[in-house]
């Protein structure tokens, strides 16, 4: 049995805020903005490299709904990554080494929080 998790919805009160944030800020591709209709908004963005996404809009999820807390993006060079989003105005904690997997903090403009990880490779 295969199960892929492929899409997370995101509570969000200002939509193209939200985009502007993931688009432009972290770099996520657009992959869809899209009003089906009664007032209906899916706008669904895509980590570079990644096969999960995540969906923001009107219609998606309650914008009063508890945030999403520690979402994981894993990382080979959190130093550079790291500068790379400092540099795009997010707020981003030092990087901690905790034992040899390094994390990074950021949250979105809404509270949902996300954590940056370096874990060692290990030798093949």
């Amino acid at each position: 049995m295969d199960m892929r998790l492929e899409l997370v919805p995101l509570p969000t009160t200002d939509v193209d805020r939200s985009k502007e944030f993931y688009v432009d800020r972290l770099g996520f591709n657009l992959d869809h903005d899209v009003e089906p209709g009664n007032g209906m908004r899916v706008v669904q963005l895509t980590p570079p490299g990644s096969a999960c996404s995540i969906v923001v809009g009107i219609g998606i999820s309650d914008p009063d709904a508890p945030r999403v807390l520690n979402l994981h993006l894993v990382v080979d060079d959190i130093e550079d990554v790291h500068a790379e989003l400092s540099s795009r105005d997010v707020e981003i904690s030092a990087v901690t080494d905790m034992g040899g997997v390094k994390y990074a903090f950021f949250s979105d403009p809404d509270g949902n929080s996300w954590a940056l990880q370096e874990i060692p490779r290990r030798p093949q």
